[in-house]
């Protein structure tokens, strides 16, 4: 039987990593920036499927998440507006020149693509049968940092730096986003009685996943990126819904709290322990646990609404009674 199983993963392996290149061929060469999309979408969903099986589900969640459903909406939003702007701009020339100019744009990013493709397979055939790497170092402090799961150790204890600059980097591209121009008030339409349902049926089983997907980060893989993933995917569901979030007053100071909240309490915890006498970041083994759930669940909040703010596509406007 597993002579039989070895093979059989190989050729699914092999048929992945075609289907990946055949994706990224699709949308660099696709004419139709929808068509390119849809295939941006599925190249994330193969993508998620070959970090399963390079077993790292956590990294298959982000990529499923974020790479293929957050990002894809991002562009389909995108498309819409560039649509809308491109109206009464149609002129033979100028086309012609623009997709003279997009063809080369294209063999130039392909051309790089096929150089870094050559460079990353010469890398990986250049590597040692064993590296040594850090799992046995990262095995021998688990018992020390609190959480089971050793990803989760170090993204939030043995590398906590690296985590507290990613947060900082999400709160700096809503404030990039907010600062070049306003979230367009769109007069969206009642859903129907389909979206409405669907809507209603999908949103709890979301919110429970990613509460699942947090608590159970410290155990398996999982973790405040992927919960935060899927909850924003929750908040772009709604948007696209029409839910409008101006009725409910949390785009004033109440959003601004939330997107901040996960940054400062990540730096109130280095700050708090350095006045007690340790290192920044430095968690007491005796506390390590309790203290990255509550970096986690602050984490996941602000990690939701900064995706779905940026979904948003600006600055929020508030009505001016508010």
């Amino acid at each position: 039987m597993e002579a039989m199983i070895q093979p059989l993963g190989l050729a699914l392996d092999g048929l992945l990593a075609l289907t990946l290149l055949w994706l990224a061929w699709r949308v660099l060469a696709s004419a139709d920036l929808f068509k390119s999309i849809v295939f941006f979408i599925a190249f994330g969903l193969v993508m998620a499927l070959i970090w399963v099986r390079l077993g790292a589900p956590d990294v298959a969640l982000a990529e499923a998440a974020i790479g293929a459903g957050l990002t894809g909406a991002l562009f389909l939003a995108a498309l819409s507006r560039l649509r809308q702007g491109e109206e009464g701009m149609a002129n033979g020339t100028h086309l012609r020149r623009a997709n003279g100019l997009r063809f080369g744009a294209q063999a130039a990013l392909i051309g790089l693509l096929i150089a870094l493709f050559l460079a990353l397979g010469f890398a990986l055939l250049s590597l040692q049968n064993e590296a040594p790497g850090l799992s046995r170092e990262v095995a021998d402090m688990l018992p020390a940092s609190g959480v089971s799961n050793p990803v989760t150790a170090v993204l939030l204890n043995f590398r906590a730096y690296d985590t507290l600059l990613e947060m900082g980097v999400l709160l700096l591209a809503v404030i990039a986003a907010w600062s070049l121009s306003a979230a367009p008030k769109e007069a969206v339409d009642a859903p129907g009685p389909v979206l409405g349902g669907f809507v209603r049926l999908l949103l709890p089983p979301m919110i429970l996943v990613s509460s699942y997907l947090l608590w159970v980060g410290a155990y398996a893989p999982g973790g405040a990126f992927q919960a935060g993933a899927v909850l924003a995917a929750a908040a772009v569901l709604l948007l696209l819904s029409g839910r409008s979030p101006r009725a409910s007053g949390w785009l004033g100071w109440p959003l601004r709290v939330i997107l901040s909240l996960g940054l400062a309490v990540f730096i109130a915890i280095g700050l708090a322990l350095t006045f007690a006498g340790r290192l920044f970041l430095d968690y007491p083994p005796d506390e390590a646990g309790n203290i990255i759930l509550v970096i986690e669940v602050v984490a996941t909040v602000s990690i939701g609404a900064t995706l779905a703010a940026l979904f948003a596509g600006g600055r929020p406007q508030q009505d001016k009674r508010e």
